[in-house]
């Protein structure tokens, strides 16, 4: 297998591609759609988002050290590539795309997407002018779901929302599931041939249970 040689870019794909909504002290408001966006910590949660000075709501995140992350669905795709090649300048974005406003529960300026499944709010606490992308470190303050999809349990099915990925230059939506978290690892709980179903030690059915009740019977379990 041949490969060329390109100079140094940026081809880590497929991304997230996120409306981050902001505001500034004297009430104006953006919609801007991010791809440079992703987890740095987990406790405490922590995000980021790399933003060109150049753009329109630049100075409102600088300004108010507040956005929020709103994730984007296929339902929502038009409308995030619409807030992502119009300025907030000279247009509307939310009566554009036909967006609603909601109050974040823990910010004071930036709103919520109300259409997206997940609203991410961030307080900034660091920025790194690195180049031409200045990014902003924030602490994750609130996240706001939308309940239809919670299951029956109380479980949030995200992946029934119909999230979308952008990769160069192309949205993509999600496609089908090809295993879990920790599959590689997993051990399997049915035979190859028959299907029928082991416990823990490889011995099938109920019979299974008692030989190893009995292999257990009189051992120091604390040695295991």
């Amino acid at each position: 297998m041949s490969k060329q040689i390109w100079k140094p870019g940026n081809m880590l794909y497929p991304l997230p591609a996120v409306m981050v909504s902001t505001a500034d002290p004297d009430g104006n408001d953006n919609i801007i759609t991010i791809a440079w966006t992703g987890t740095v910590c987990t406790n405490p949660p922590m995000t980021y988002i790399s933003v060109r000075p150049g753009r329109h709501s630049y100075h409102m995140i600088k300004e108010s050290g507040e956005f929020v992350i709103n994730l984007t669905t296929e339902r929502l795709m038009r409308a995030a590539d619409f807030c992502g090649v119009r300025s907030g300048r000279d247009t509307d974005k939310w009566k554009q795309c036909g967006l609603t406003r909601k109050a974040a529960a823990s910010l004071k300026y930036a709103p919520v997407i109300e259409e997206s499944p997940v609203n991410i709010e961030c307080q900034v606490v660091k920025i790194e002018e690195l180049g031409s992308h200045h990014m902003f470190l924030a602490r994750v303050t609130a996240v706001q779901t939308d309940e239809t999809y919670m299951d029956e349990k109380g479980k949030f099915e995200l992946n029934r929302s119909g999230l979308v990925a952008y990769s160069h230059g192309e949205y993509l939506a999600l496609g089908k599931k090809l295993g879990t978290f920790g599959c590689s690892v997993k051990k399997k709980t049915t035979s190859g041939r028959s299907g029928v179903r082991k416990d823990k030690t490889g011995v099938a059915g109920k019979s299974g249970k008692r030989i190893q009740k009995k292999r257990m019977k009189g051992q120091d379990t604390g040695k295991r």
